[in-house]
């Protein structure tokens, strides 16, 4: 069955007001280079994301979601080399382009269609679900101390029992993680510097505070990734769990699945953020399972095509308890989906339906298009 038809929507969602930091704080996440823009200068809604609708020659269709920041030329040769392949001689595990920031929403695309042409779920080509719902947090940027309590009291009263911040030095910490536990009892804390504390030092000085107040699930790079061993010694000195993030996507950074490896052998981490497409998340599934450590499935804060792909990941991983960063419309003004992923946190259940399970919503990326371009045979 011949890939036909090709057709790329460019789209810009923003978030919600509010949803991202404070008032009167403003520290750009997106962490790669923006063209000639540094890494951190650009905030991530900022940024364009593409979609992928891929038509086979009976008519079948799959979707897929590019992480944001695509490169155009890569998307144009991908598109090139897969217009008129038969989808039933790829190799899904190892498709016939080189891995790159653009892989894994193709991929998204080409198992969401040959799921549909063999009448299965996404799920079912990982072996099957484990799970039919997957455990979600909620999540922030950096926060006023004095706006922690009602946001964290406003989450539990959705039914989130973790929240997840990102943070730099600036951050009061240990007061934030305190006014929780005042105001929202029983709420865990995910902390996120994104390797910003930079140094063990300044890390340990936030550690025994966090320890007594007691409600941290875990502290992710909290210092530059290649000081593995002082990431053990953190684990040594802390009771406090430390997580490695393990972003395939960020590959101008280096990062590779064989640094699950090197953790576990430097007994460097109590468990991992993975965030990469279908295959290469059941890789590092099948390492962390094997070391009995937990994992989350992370995300750039996507939309709903991606989002679906990552619970049907989620949900084939036994090793995947920890809380997911799946949003749905939380963050973002709209999915793209006529209908949301059904979500009653803290979890998101696994869609119905073949393939990823979702339906985009056409009406609504005309709404939010920049661009559009297709391909046909």
């Amino acid at each position: 069955m011949r890939i036909s038809h090709i057709n790329l929507y460019e789209v810009k969602v923003p978030t919600h007001p509010g949803t991202i930091a404070s008032k009167g704080i403003n520290k750009p996440l997106h962490k790669l280079p923006v063209g000639a823009k540094a890494g951190w200068s650009v905030q991530f809604d900022e940024i364009s994301k593409l979609l992928v609708q891929l038509e086979l020659s009976n008519g079948t269709i799959g979707w897929g979601e590019l992480y944001r920041g695509h490169d155009w030329k890569m998307v144009h040769d991908i598109c090139n080399i897969l217009i008129g392949m038969d989808i039933e001689n790829l190799v899904l595990q190892k498709l016939p382009f080189v891995f790159c920031r653009e892989y894994d929403g193709f991929e998204c695309a080409l198992w969401d269609a040959y799921a549909r042409l063999k009448d299965v779920r996404v799920v079912d080509l990982l072996g099957g679900a484990i799970k039919d719902k997957v455990k979600i947090g909620a999540w922030s940027s950096h926060r006023h101390l004095d706006d922690i309590g009602e946001l964290a009291s406003n989450f539990q009263k959705q039914g989130y029992d973790c929240l997840k911040f990102k943070t730099d030095l600036e951050d009061d910490v240990v007061g934030w993680c305190r006014n929780i536990a005042e105001a929202a009892p029983g709420m865990k804390v995910i902390l996120d510097p994104n390797e910003r504390w930079e140094h063990a030092y300044e890390t340990k000085k936030r550690l025994d505070g966090l320890r007594e107040v007691g409600n941290v699930l875990c502290l992710e790079d909290p210092i530059p990734r290649w000081q593995l061993s002082e990431f053990s010694k953190l684990r040594a000195y802390s009771s406090v769990p430390i997580a490695l993030h393990v972003a395939l996507p960020y590959i101008l950074h280096g990062q590779r699945i064989k640094d699950s490896i090197q953790a576990i052998q430097e007994q460097a981490v109590d468990g991992f953020n993975f965030n990469c497409g279908l295959a290469d998340f059941q890789r590092l599934d099948h390492i962390a399972s094997a070391a009995e450590l937990p994992c989350w499935h992370g995300s750039e804060i996507d939309l709903g095509i991606l989002e679906a792909m990552y619970v049907h990941s989620a949900a084939a991983a036994e090793s995947c308890i920890w809380p997911s960063d799946i949003f749905g419309r939380l963050i973002r003004e709209h999915d793209l989906l006529k209908t949301p992923l059904k979500m009653e946190p803290p979890f998101v259940y696994l869609p119905e339906g073949k393939g990823l399970g979702i339906e985009p919503d056409i009406v609504a990326i005309t709404d939010y298009q920049v661009s559009k371009k297709e391909y046909k045979a």
